[in-house]
């Protein structure tokens, strides 16, 4: 059996970006099962300081995928277990 997936979205109240981002993340989780982890970044000043200029950030299973926009399609794929050639922008 496969073990769960867990997507973390890193922000913040407020944030339309952010806002944003979960809805993608909402309409993939339709489709595919995954643990949704979400962190405010203003509950921890070490979170705050890491990801005040970033967010929304996404990440899958502890890898940083996505800085400000989730590409829906690359996650869907991700998901899948199928393979990817998207770059993440660095932020």
């Amino acid at each position: 059996m496969r073990p769960e997936r867990t997507v973390t979205l890193y922000g913040r109240p407020g944030c339309h970006l952010c806002d944003d981002a979960r809805a993608v993340v909402e309409r993939v989780r339709a489709d595919h099962a995954f643990r949704l982890q979400e962190l405010d970044i203003e509950s921890d000043d070490a979170l705050l300081k890491a990801y005040l200029e970033r967010i929304p950030v996404l990440a899958l299973d502890g890898e940083e995928l996505y800085d400000f926009l989730v590409d829906e399609d690359d996650l869907r794929r991700r998901l899948s277990g199928g393979a990817t050639d998207y770059s993440p922008p660095l932020g």
